[in-house]
Order: C-alpha cells, then structure tokens, then sequence
C-alpha cells in the first residue's frame, strides 16, 4: 500500500535516485555467504543470516567490522575486507534476483507520459564496481544514466554529496527529485540532500524506517509504477 507521511506533487519529481541491495535487487543470500566464507577463513563461527542482513546498508568496511564484532585490530579487519570483496566479486550473482515488478516498474518510469521526463540513477553504499557490474548483468544498466557506489565519493550515504553531486549532473532542483531505498540511511541521505523520500518495506531493513520514517513509503516494487509513471 502506498502511504504518505508529507503530500507532494509526483508529477514534478524528474530525478529517482534508487538504492540498491533491498531496493532494486534481492541480494542477501550472496552477502551472507560472503560474510561467512569470510568468517570461515579466520576460523571463526559462522553467523545467522537473519543477523548479517542487518548489518546491511553502510558499505562493506562496515559490514565487515559487524560481523566481526567491532574488532580493534586495524590489520585483522583490512585483511577480512580483502577476503570478504575478493569472494563477493567471485560469487555475487550466485543467489542475487531483481524484485518482482522492478523491471516493468523501470520501464514505466523511463517511458515519457505527458510530456514528463524522467532520469533515474542507483546511488548504493556497495562499491561501485559490483554495483555496476550486477546492473549491466541483471539487464537493468540500461535504465541508470549515473551508477555510483560507496567509494565513488569521499564519503558514503547518509551523507548527501552523492545525491547533491547527482543533482549538479542533472540539472534538477532538489524539489523534483526523491531518493527511493529500503533503510533509515537512504532517508537520511534524502533529508540531508533536502530532496523527497520514498521507504520501500519489503527491502533488508524495514525496522528502520519506523525509526526514521520517509515521505511516502511502499509495500511492493509494483507501486512505484503507479506512482511515478503517470
């Protein structure tokens, strides 16, 4: 169900920014393998999904130090890094599927309606380059006309400069544009960009968007169509 916390004109919005992991694709299974194959390789005990798919949503640095508990030692958790990126790039497509209804969603939206167009961009806390290549393999690269993850910038979301920087490309002013992900991160991303906010509940972290509620939230990648590809 589409719900709006604050009333605003979706027929000005002409930029969507969209998280990825929970957002647009469904990769748990392969983040939590990855983790643990991490873990195996320090010895150390695996951990239950459930638990590693909160850990989710502030880039793989931090992923890492979670399931590894917070360590202090600064080489243990470079070295587990390493590992973790090195078996995630092998073994990233393994599990990973688009929600159902993303793709005609996507297409809805890039279909110009009433004179209305419409620029989409993927703004993730994964690195960039498995972000991108997870797009081009998913067949949904073609949609995005900026992909940017959490080492393009200096600093990764809640912090605004990938969504101001997406702005600046574009042309578009913060009013006509709404970030759309599945945790308190993409909605603190948006209110620090001073652009719109869209929570989607089906994603890794939906808990958390009743502690940092967006402006519209929606229960199904089906509802986005109806509600920007008018």
């Amino acid at each position: 169900m589409i719900s709006f916390r604050r009333h605003f004109d979706t027929h000005a919005i002409r930029l969507l920014i969209f998280d990825l992991d929970g957002t647009l694709i469904d990769s748990r299974l392969d983040l939590i393998q990855s983790i643990n194959a991490m873990l195996r390789h320090l010895e150390r005990p695996e951990l239950p999904g459930e638990l590693i798919a909160t850990y989710v949503g502030d880039g793989a640095p931090m992923l890492v130090r979670r399931a590894l508990g917070e360590p202090t030692d600064e080489s243990l958790v470079q070295s587990a890094i390493e590992y973790f990126l090195g078996y995630y790039r092998l073994h990233k497509l393994d599990h990973t599927t688009i929600y159902e209804g993303v793709i005609s969603a996507l297409a809805a939206i890039a279909a110009a309606r009433n004179g209305v167009h419409r620029t989409m961009a993927v703004l993730s806390n994964k690195p960039v380059n498995p972000s991108r290549d997870i797009l081009v393999a998913l067949d949904m690269a073609p949609y995005f006309v900026r992909v940017y993850g959490g080492n393009s910038f200096s600093t990764k979301k809640p912090d605004p400069l990938g969504a101001l920087t997406l702005l600046q490309e574009t042309g578009v002013a913060p009013e006509q544009a709404i970030i759309i992900g599945d945790s308190s991160i993409d909605v603190l991303t948006g209110r620090n960009a001073g652009i719109y906010t869209c929570g989607v509940t089906y994603g890794f972290a939906p808990h958390s968007l009743e502690e940092v509620p967006p402006d519209v939230s929606l229960d199904s990648p089906h509802e986005l169509a109806a509600l920007f590809a008018s």
